[in-house]
């Protein structure tokens, strides 16, 4: 009976003393995003960061958050610009959707549309940081933001403008 309350409390504080630890890999990498400029037709220039395991996965990442901020965050005022409102303003809304969400942001999915890349090439220096499993990067991208703001309308995901409160 000794034997198996000692084996008992190892195993319990075994668990518990490794079940806090917690992976540091959110807190290691830069997240977030930034407007530089606002562009011509409904256009805006965003500095985005993204993480992956080689520099061009990273860079199709900081373009899908790029976007996923454009839809449900804003962006802060900056570059000249004032704060820019998310286009979907409905909190709930990423889980209401979450079937048109899953496929909009899929690998190569409709996202891609509405979101070009300005750099050219791997960004380097202090937009590119090498981490132990992979890179995170900073890069400036160009998001179609009315047009996006349009077709998000026409799915009856994102309130039209015109409507009232």
């Amino acid at each position: 009976m000794k034997k198996l309350t000692k084996i008992l409390v190892i195993v319990v504080l075994a668990v518990g003393f490794f079940g806090c630890a917690t992976t540091k890999i959110d807190s290691v990498y830069k997240t977030g995003s930034e407007i530089l400029k606002v562009g011509n037709e409904g256009t805006k220039l965003i500095k985005v960061w993204g993480y992956g395991k080689t520099p061009d996965i990273a860079i199709t990442d900081a373009k899908r958050n790029a976007v996923d901020v454009a839809i449900f965050k804003g962006f802060s005022a900056g570059g000249d610009s004032d704060k820019i409102f998310p286009i979907v303003s409905e909190d709930n809304s990423r889980i209401e959707n979450k079937v048109f969400f899953d496929d909009f942001f899929k690998v190569g999915g409709k996202y891609l549309q509405y979101v070009n890349s300005k750099n050219y090439g791997v960004p380097s220096g202090k937009d590119r940081l090498k981490l132990k499993y992979g890179y995170n990067v900073a890069v400036s991208v160009s998001i179609e933001f009315d047009t996006l703001r349009k077709y998000l309308e026409e799915k009856g995901i994102a309130r039209r403008l015109d409507e009232g409160f």
